[in-house]
């Protein structure tokens, strides 16, 4: 019997960061916004901020899922999956 991949399995999500200057981002489904301050992907685990300064988005294989974003990488973010928010936002409201 041949083995068979559900087609509703998840894309496997992983980040590689190399010294804080190249971000690669595997379980890619579109980039939402870019500008040399902030990237923003959505991701099969929720949509991903990447922050930071002199950002380039190099490669964007969207059939494969990959992305590797350039430049000085200030910090990663994800928005909460369920809708509530993130801390501040809940805490403010």
């Amino acid at each position: 019997m041949a083995y068979e991949q559900s087609s509703t399995s998840p894309q496997p999500h992983k980040l590689t960061l190399d010294d804080r200057r190249k971000l690669w981002v595997s379980g890619v489904q579109e980039v939402e916004s870019f500008d040399e301050g902030e990237v923003a992907v959505q991701t099969v685990k929720g949509l991903l901020y990447v922050r930071g300064q002199g950002l380039k988005v190099e490669k964007l294989e969207k059939t494969a899922g990959e992305l590797t974003i350039s430049g000085q990488v200030g910090s990663l973010e994800y928005s909460d999956l369920d809708g509530r928010g993130g801390f501040w936002s809940r805490l403010l409201k």
